[in-house]
């Protein structure tokens, strides 16, 4: 029962999740939506106590949370994905900002045994990450509030009993977060064929409701935007990435010492050896941010301030994450290309990680607002000069001691998008310093981390030396934003026109246009 589990220490509870989990090992659980049967498993195991308040049965620990997340996910991926998806973006929405009576119907149901599940229905056909460009309205009726639209791409799209919905005023501008129970109203009229994730059923959703009043939350009241929907569940994606490496790293190097190429191991190949080094350095970056995510975040409080490193933690973990299934997936050659490989997960791995750049918002979209939000503060200062002052990249700048100057032209979008990639890898040097002071880890593993990333910083200059070509300009692009490239980059010097020589090859080309 779960009123058991809340007497117990934070490593019993734990102890108990990592007792259940490989029951779902990826490398042999089907890959298929999750049967009821087994959801009811983990929730008796507890999965969604830790997002509760105490008050309505639940363990209240926002590290918990955490924890449980970077258990099951070392199993398998989208378990962790499923335990988010309930608790971050449907439950913990509703324990922090909705009224007590929805909070008193609604919250018991998930503390018990029976395998309640909860998810959010933001996203609709043809609007994308845009809240204006919404077609869900809602408007006032006797007793309540209607809403009616279509939702699609909810996971547990056909299975989730309750569900958090954003919707548009039909009347005038303003947006309205409502809990609906799915018997109301709430229909799937077509399930979506996903590539990975199998286990979470995603499709469309015909919303056509009638909900009582209390079940709106006062979102001006509570300070809720449509950004805060999405803070926590990107934010543990972190520990999602923490175990999901963690497994990578261990698989891979057991294939790599077990296959035999001629007379040796894999591993003693030079560039197996490359490979592996750069999974095991994604596997210490994620287990960095994680650690960042427990100790100094708080899901239960105000998650605003943290606004710029959940944007950062979300792109580089994810990131981080389909680089090195990419990687496991070279290494284990044609046998991981096929699922249910019985030498290798690489195929599942691969499939299942590689959503995450787009899920839960873009990783250009979240780059260029974590580009702009240090252009507004830097206060007239080079944003070069601001990030090395900034706490969240200071001590990731001193440690480098690279020119980051390239970051200090006129900015246009696309530049924006490139240069909230550098802050994100500079925000990632000082987490992986923080952890290493904080946990006494193993230089070993700390150095490696700082040069991939010092890599990926420098890819960012070189890309930003590849916009100043005008390259933009090509490919019938009729000018588009090449000009504004060009003409920024003209500012500092660099070429403006494709440097080509007659017989000049690409490699001298892209010399003389970096030179």
């Amino acid at each position: 029962m779960t009123n058991d589990l809340l007497s117990l220490s934070t490593n019993e509870f734990i102890g108990g999740i990592e007792t259940v989990a490989p029951r779902f090992d990826s490398a042999s659980y089907p890959q298929q939506n999750l049967p009821a049967d087994d959801w009811t498993l983990l929730t008796k195991a507890g999965v969604l106590l830790p997002t509760l308040p105490k008050k309505y049965g639940g363990r209240d620990d926002h590290a918990e949370m955490c924890d449980v997340v970077e258990t099951l996910s070392e199993w398998n991926l989208a378990l962790g994905v499923y335990v988010i998806v309930n608790t971050a973006l449907a439950l913990l929405p509703v324990v922090k900002w909705a009224g007590e009576e929805v909070k008193q119907e609604m919250l018991p149901l998930f503390a018990g045994s029976d395998p309640m599940k909860a998810g959010l229905a933001a996203t609709e056909p043809g609007a994308g990450s845009a809240l204006s460009a919404m077609t869900t309205t809602f408007e006032e009726v006797d007793g309540g509030y209607r809403i009616r639209g279509r939702k699609h791409w909810q996971a547990l799209s056909s299975s989730a009993h309750w569900w958090l919905v954003v919707a548009k005023n039909a009347h005038r501008h303003e947006y309205g977060y409502f809990v609906v129970k799915r018997s109301e109203g709430f229909r799937t009229v077509e399930l979506y064929e996903a590539l990975g994730l199998k286990l979470l059923d995603y499709g469309v959703n015909d919303i056509d409701v009638v909900v009582p009043r209390h079940r709106r939350i006062n979102a001006e009241e509570a300070g809720l935007s449509s950004v805060d929907l999405f803070m926590v569940s990107r934010a543990l994606l972190a520990a999602a990435g923490s175990g999901f490496l963690r497994r990578i790293s261990r698989e891979a190097h057991a294939y790599a010492e077990g296959r035999r190429i001629g007379r040796k191991a894999q591993s003693k190949i030079g560039f197996v050896g490359y490979r592996l080094a750069a999974i095991d350095t994604s596997a210490t970056i994620c287990e960095a941010l994680n650690h960042h995510v427990r100790t100094a975040l708080n899901f239960k409080a105000d998650m605003t301030p943290a606004f710029p490193a959940v944007q950062a933690l979300k792109t580089v973990a994810t990131e981080r994450m389909v680089s090195a299934a990419q990687h496991y997936q070279q290494l284990t050659g044609g046998e991981g290309y096929r699922c249910g490989s019985p030498t290798n997960i690489a195929g599942q791995a691969f499939l299942d990680s590689r959503v995450f750049t787009v899920f839960d918002g873009n990783n250009d979209m979240l780059s260029q607002q974590l580009a702009a939000y240090c252009l507004t503060r830097r206060a007239g200062r080079p944003l070069s000069g601001f990030l090395a002052e900034w706490p969240l990249t200071a001590a990731g700048v001193a440690a480098l001691r690279v020119d980051l100057r390239f970051l200090d032209q006129r900015l246009a979008q696309e530049h924006q998008v490139l240069a909230g990639r550098a802050i994100a890898y500079l925000f990632a040097i000082t987490r992986v310093l923080d952890w290493a002071a904080a946990t006494g880890a193993d230089p070993g593993r700390v150095w490696p981390a700082v040069e991939f990333l010092r890599n990926d910083i420098a890819g960012v200059a070189a890309e930003f030396r590849l916009l100043a070509t005008g390259i933009l300009d090509t490919g019938g692009n009729g000018g588009g934003t090449g000009g504004t490239a060009r003409s920024a980059a003209n500012g500092h010097g660099a070429p403006s026109r494709f440097p080509f020589r007659r017989g000049q090859g690409w490699g001298e080309a892209a010399a003389a246009a970096v030179d």
